[in-house]
């Protein structure tokens, strides 16, 4: 795949969409702030040479680890709104304009406000006379992590949700066959082939988050893991077409896109985000991208 239809823009991602094609898009992805009222930052750790350390790495060689302080120590934002809402619906009124009529849109939030804005897409994806937004609203999909801190006053929220909406409730890309398969919880009752083979995820996807002290970590503020994202581009979009993501963060959809032989088109607002998404997608953008 080309690195021309590749692009990574600094922008209020509002102006952005007004200015792209009716229609352009196959896939849009995005996970916006959760309104969780919040300052939203991820450590960064690193690991350092030392006989007394809390690690053993290569060799048998000792590490300890220290997180990082000071300017550029993680990217992070207030996630908080007077209108979230309000915040929201414009954009998503552009996302839907963006759409190819066999286009799908993912929408990643949390349990705080996830009710709110399935109503605000249902209407958003009706149309005068002719079909229903709630019609279009395909699934929700779960993605349970067990990771973190556990309260002791309520059951742990560990899961966000994920809400899938097509263009057409009838006509849309879904290439089941191209998905992972994840094993059997009883492979014992299905035979050796079946098992071997595993199955095809359910609407509760069981992942784990980005490790804070792993490869894949960039250092940006809830980082989702390319794993999930790799799913949903695989199997809801054919090689060439396109991936949208205007909150687009450490650029994880971009990375999905361009793995799989998609293009990208990644907005952010936050100048810290364009420099870790331009650093991790170097290789798949024009040279005066």
């Amino acid at each position: 795949m080309g690195k021309s239809g590749n692009r990574i823009q600094l922008a209020d991602n509002l102006l952005a969409l007004r200015k792209m094609k009716t229609e352009s898009v196959e896939l849009i992805y995005i996970d916006p702030p959760f309104n969780t009222g919040r300052k939203q930052n991820r450590p960064q750790l690193r690991t350092i040479r030392d006989e007394n350390g809390d690690r053993t790495g290569f060799g048998g060689r000792r590490y300890r680890t220290e997180r990082v302080t000071g300017e550029g120590a993680g990217a992070g934002y207030l996630d908080q709104f007077d209108d979230f809402l309000g915040f929201l619906r414009p954009r998503m009124v552009e996302a839907y304009r963006i759409l190819t009529p066999t286009g799908s849109l993912f929408f990643h939030i949390d349990y705080r406000e996830v009710h709110y804005c399935k109503v605000m897409l249902d209407e958003i994806f009706s149309t005068e006379g002719a079909m229903s937004g709630r019609d279009c609203f395909q699934n929700e999909i779960i993605w349970a992590y067990d990771y973190g801190a556990r309260s002791k006053k309520k059951w742990p929220a560990k899961h966000d949700n994920i809400l899938w909406y097509t263009k057409d409730p009838k006509r849309y890309t879904f290439h089941l066959d191209e998905c992972d398969r994840i094993p059997y919880m009883a492979p014992g009752l299905v035979g050796a082939v079946k098992a071997a083979r595993g199955k095809t995820p359910t609407d509760v996807w069981w992942h784990t988050i980005v490790s804070p002290t792993g490869k894949e970590k960039t250092g940006y503020a809830t980082q989702k893991p390319l794993g999930v994202l790799e799913r949903i581009v695989k199997v809801h979009t054919s090689p060439g077409e396109t991936v949208l993501d205007f909150f687009a963060g450490s650029g994880t959809a971009g990375e999905a896109a361009a793995k799989n032989g998609r293009k990208f088109v990644l907005v952010d607002e936050s100048a810290e985000a364009v420099k870790i998404m331009k650093r991790r997608l170097a290789a798949y953008l024009p040279k005066k991208s």
